[in-house]
């Protein structure tokens, strides 16, 4: 009588798998393993093949032209225009991350006279002024910049929570990118080390994202 222990591994390789005909009910796959040795190996635990692995090797070996791919460009910041508002709490952090937003914007060919800069006096007034900026029809994308730095109270969670849902809420019903840049650190460490030092500085990132944004909109979802 055969054991009935679990099966050997089967390896496909270009030389050895069958090539079946695609237009046959049985060859789901057969089209996308062309040029890739495909293996299933036993399980360590289960003692069976786990097709997980093999999935996702056929599903990212899958083309078509049929498939419309949109996505933002970097590099076609003309005409975009940007609209800043910027938490004046924690300047000393702000200003930095200011700083690299507008520097980005300049590197991407955005005009300085097509970014307008809007200050307001924290991070939890900035939604309100985003969803204004956005409904105005005058900019392409907004970015919200703020830092949150947490205490002794409970005072941060309130503010950062706010703050990530009013940029939320202004992008929903603007129907324009607004892009969450508040910073919500620990400490001033944290916060400097994020607005140009050795973390980078987030501004800046998040103008990138803000390009992306625009462009998209912009180009391919008008």
């Amino acid at each position: 009588m055969k054991s009935l222990a679990s099966p050997p591994c089967l390896h496909l390789t270009p030389t050895t798998r069958r090539q079946l005909h695609p237009r046959h009910p049985s060859c789901y796959y057969s089209s996308v393993i062309k040029s890739k040795s495909l293996s299933f190996s036993s399980s360590s635990t289960s003692g069976f093949a786990t097709p997980l692995v093999v999935e996702k090797e056929l599903r990212s070996s899958f083309v078509t032209e049929a498939v419309r791919h949109l996505t933002g460009s970097l590099i076609r910041g003309e005409g975009l225009r940007f609209a800043i508002v910027v938490a004046r709490f924690n300047e000393v952090v702000t200003k930095l991350l200011l700083e690299g937003a507008i520097e980005t914007f300049k590197k991407h060919s955005v005009r300085e006279e097509d970014i307008e800069v809007i200050w307001v006096p924290g991070s939890f007034e900035i939604g309100v002024v985003a969803q204004k900026l956005g409904k105005s029809g005058n900019f392409h994308a907004v970015l919200c910049i703020g830092a949150v730095i947490r205490g002794d109270t409970t005072h941060y969670d309130a503010v950062a929570n706010s703050a990530a849902s009013g940029v939320l809420s202004a992008g929903i019903n603007s129907g324009v990118p607004c892009i969450f840049g508040v910073l919500t650190c620990e400490d001033m460490d944290q916060a400097l080390n994020r607005s140009g030092g050795k973390a980078g500085n987030k501004g800046a990132e998040t103008a990138l994202t803000a390009l992306e944004m625009a462009s998209l909109f912009e180009h391919h979802l008008k």
